[in-house]
Formats: structure tokens, C-alpha cells, sequence
């Protein structure tokens, strides 16, 4: 799709790994429904922020662990080459 399309992913986002590894296909950002869902269940807004800041978190150490730390920044070169689809 290169430039033409701008592509959010929208499904299946549970972790800030989740978010790296669509980033890292080429998606533009990503949306999440369930985990924040989740936080707001358990303890309301405050459930809510702090899944954020897990996320965030989880995502910063990712990116760490990758030699990372500016998000655009990161490619396809961080993906193991046989887990990229063909």
C-alpha cells in the first residue's frame, strides 16, 4: 500500500508488544477496545488510565529491547523475518 493508504489496526491489541509489532508492519497507529474495557470494569476511570500506562509502558520497554526509543523510528526491521506475511 506504501504511502497511498493510511492503515489502523483495529483488533486484537492487548499489549504495548501488540501495538510495536502492528507499527512495525506499516500500520499508522492502533486502536484498542478490550483492554482499557477491562480497567474501566474493574475500577472505573482510574482502571482506565492506569491501562494506558501499562501500555505505554509495555510499548517503551519494547522499543528499549529493540534499541528504540522514538516510535516513528521503527520498522520491519525489528520483526523476526518468518513471522513478516507474505
Amino acid at each position: 500500500m506504501g504511502s497511498q493508504v493510511e492503515l489502523w489496526l483495529d483488533s486484537g491489541i492487548r499489549s504495548g508488544q501488540d501495538v510495536l509489532k502492528a507499527i512495525a508492519l506499516g500500520a499508522r497507529g492502533t486502536m484498542i477496545g478490550r483492554p482499557h474495557l477491562y480497567g474501566l470494569g474493574a475500577f472505573g476511570g482510574a482502571g482506565v488510565t492506569r491501562c494506558l500506562e501499562i501500555l505505554a509502558k509495555e510499548l517503551d520497554v519494547s522499543m528499549a529491547f529493540c534499541g528504540h526509543t522514538d516510535i516513528r523510528a521503527v520498522g520491519r526491521d525489528i520483526l523476526h523475518p518468518d513471522s513478516i506475511p507474505h
